[in-house]
């Protein structure tokens, strides 16, 4: 079975699990060990498996080749705890997953993850909100109505109407655009190009649109520095001035305008651990747990570079404004401190680059559900957003221009239609303006006889006639 990309849509992660499950049962190596003097048929040893795994994910394209060691050892760790793989003795879930010589096998009970049941949804685009549709709270559904009992004057009146003899007409005032109306056209609009770029039939299985607030897409939009940093109006959310002192220390290494305290050997390392502990505290991730489908969804779109930048930037639209403004901070940093020659080495057994991606990726990206390889497209996400941030973490310009254009246009319009398209073309009679307008009901005087200057006269031949 070879490896395939699992592209955008809904269940990528679970996809992801089933897929990589699949590829390891079916291409790990078995054979027959020995342990305590007892031959063991069809088995593994575990530093055989983590050795087969992190090939085999290094070189599957949805992962790629930035997976560690380690990455893979929490995989199957994992795998452990979700009886994908059993000791030989049949153990699982409590016990513990080393790199050592321990001998695992496969149980025969299948371990893949079933697709969580949703309602069905239905082939279609969003759909805009009616702006004429009254606020919430004023429907007349739940309005108790009298049933209305039917005479023949009141038969009457309805057959007058319905034929045209006596119009109803009704006074028709401007409809002003609200806030709400405005709002729910960002909501919408932004929703409908994401699911354009994503190339999906809905979002129903990816997103719960309900949970969307068009509050904190405007304010992504419009509140902004120059640098294109979000300002936030609750300053108890900002980031604590301590860990934005660190951030800038390390950032601009070894020329901070901050750092008034005097160095020493490690110092860099632990203003490092200072920042990493308070963004491993993190109760949820910045990209919170509910856009986690969309997200991982976006990440089957990495080889087409552009369309990933694209939804990318739609999708951090979404996000609630603090979390957004943490998520610029900390990628602006990570992005610098990649770069950074001068940094010291802030890890012995890693790379700097490779340890921004440990760091970070689980208070970025991770899932509700522990069994997922959220570490994995995490890191995968976090590599791309590091290497791509300046134009990911920017508002998109083309995006907003369309909707406030929309928004023009939706003020230009006057009047809005009182009745059905069935009557929109009719117009009113003679008849039923004499009955609407009674003073304009009066007839012409006959024209009198004695206006004439002369009477009517028959025809007489004059001389002019003869031959």
């Amino acid at each position: 079975m070879e490896p395939r990309l699992v592209g955008p849509g809904p269940y990528r992660a679970t996809r992801l699990w089933n897929e990589t499950i699949e590829l390891f049962r079916e291409g790990m190596p078995l054979r027959r060990h020995r342990s305590l003097f007892k031959n063991y048929e069809c088995c593994f040893k575990a530093s055989e498996a983590v050795d087969w795994l992190h090939e085999l994910l290094r070189c599957n394209q949805n992962f790629g080749p930035e997976v560690t060691r380690n990455q893979t050892i929490q995989l199957l760790k994992k795998f452990l705890k979700n009886h994908v793989v059993e000791d030989i003795k049949g153990r699982w879930g409590k016990e513990d997953f080393e790199d050592d010589s321990h001998l695992y096998r496969f149980p025969p009970s299948s371990p893949l993850k079933p697709y969580p049941t949703r309602p069905p949804y239905r082939k279609e685009v969003i759909k805009f909100p009616d702006w004429n549709v009254p606020e919430a709270g004023t429907s007349q559904e739940h309005i108790p109505v009298k049933p209305l009992m039917m005479n023949s004057e009141m038969w009457f009146k309805r057959h007058s109407i319905a034929i045209g003899e006596v119009p109803a007409c009704r006074l028709v005032h401007r409809q002003e655009l609200t806030q709400s109306n405005i709002e729910e056209r960002w909501k919408s609009m932004t929703l409908s190009h994401l699911q354009k770029v994503l190339g999906l039939d809905s979002l129903d299985e990816v997103l719960d649109t309900k949970l969307v607030n068009p509050k904190h897409i405007i304010h992504n939009v419009y509140n902004v520095n120059e640098q294109g940093i979000v300002i936030l109006e609750d300053k108890t959310k900002e980031l604590p001035h301590w860990v934005l002192s660190a951030m800038k220390c390390l950032a601009n290494w070894p020329s901070c305008s901050d750092l008034k305290q005097p160095t020493y050997i490690g110092f860099e390392r632990d203003v490092f651990k200072t920042i990493a502990d308070y963004y491993g505290q993190m109760k949820e991730p910045l990209l919170t747990f509910h856009l986690f489908d969309v997200f991982v969804s976006v990440l089957g779109l990495l080889q087409k570079n552009k369309k990933a930048i694209e939804a990318l930037r739609v999708s951090c639209l979404l996000l609630p404004p603090e979390n957004r403004k943490k998520l610029q901070l900390l990628m602006k940093m990570m992005a610098k401190i990649s770069l950074n020659k001068n940094l010291p080495p802030l890890c012995d057994t890693a790379g700097t680059r490779t340890l921004m991606v440990q760091a970070f990726s689980h208070c970025i990206l991770c899932s509700r559900d522990e069994v997922d390889l959220d570490e994995l497209l995490a890191a995968k996400l976090v590599t791309f957003l590091m290497d791509n941030c300046q134009e990911i973490l920017n508002v998109p310009s083309s995006l907003q221009r369309v909707i406030e254009e929309h928004v023009v246009h939706l003020r230009r319009v006057q009047f809005q239609k009182s009745y059905p398209e069935v009557y929109k073309e009719r117009f009113p009679t003679p008849e039923s303006e004499a009955v609407l307008f009674p003073e304009k009901n009066k007839q012409k005087p006959q024209l009198l006889m004695w206006a004439l200057k002369k009477p009517f006269q028959p025809f007489q031949r004059t001389r002019s006639f003869r031959m």
